[in-house]
């Protein structure tokens, strides 16, 4: 693909997202780790009601958002560092899915108030923000302040009994110092595959 970074690195920057997603075609979609289609279940479980307000971080151009409106859940409200790629979902999918919202935002420092959802899904977005240069053992400084900035962010926004989703590839060792936020109920990890493990961390409020 033309469109790879360089360096891994880049991923965590928006210089790099905004010219990726200006290069790419009109109607280009990337997903993170597993479609829709092999996590809806988990989803109907962890959502069970439609109408729950629901904050995508990072939305990016994955179908994610749209699949699940097509599924019942229309109220989603879909945020992004890149203006550009904001722009071109609003433009895709603002007719044919009025109800779904797009904002640019950064997923550390949310303009919500206190208590405005009561879901918030990450597929991917941290660990985009984890790909900065050292030793994942020892993560760089700004790695640690980035993540746990986006953990408690989302909880903040978050009503009571409100659920952070946040599916990824990285093992516990790596992520579960991101997840310990004060006030929670506690996280549980549950392993997703069999010869390649997704990681699915669920953080209640």
């Amino acid at each position: 693909m033309d469109n790879l970074p360089q360096s891994n690195d880049q991923y965590g920057t928006k210089e790099y997202w905004n010219s990726r997603y200006a290069q790419e075609a009109d109607g280009s979609s990337f997903d993170w780790f597993k479609s829709y289609s092999d996590i809806a279940h988990i989803i109907h479980e962890l959502i069970p009601e439609r109408a729950s307000r629901i904050l995508m971080l990072g939305c990016g151009n994955s179908k994610l958002s749209e699949e699940m409106y097509e599924d019942g859940y229309k109220n989603i409200v879909n945020i992004d560092y890149s203006a550009v790629v904001i722009e071109q979902m609003q433009n895709r999918h603002g007719g044919v899915r009025p109800e779904m919202q797009w904002h640019e935002m950064d997923v550390r420092d949310l303009k919500f108030e206190k208590g405005t959802f009561d879901v918030a899904i990450d597929k991917g977005t941290m660990d985009a923000m984890m790909t900065a240069k050292g030793d994942i053992w020892n993560p760089p400084q700004q790695v640690i302040d980035d993540c746990t900035k986006e953990a408690s962010e989302v909880i903040r926004v978050l009503k009571e009994q409100g659920s952070f989703i946040y599916l990824t590839f990285g093992q516990p060792h790596f992520r579960k110092r991101f997840l310990n936020v004060a006030g929670t109920k506690g996280l549980e990890i549950r392993e997703l595959g069999e010869a390649f493990h997704y990681y699915l961390y669920i953080l209640r409020r």
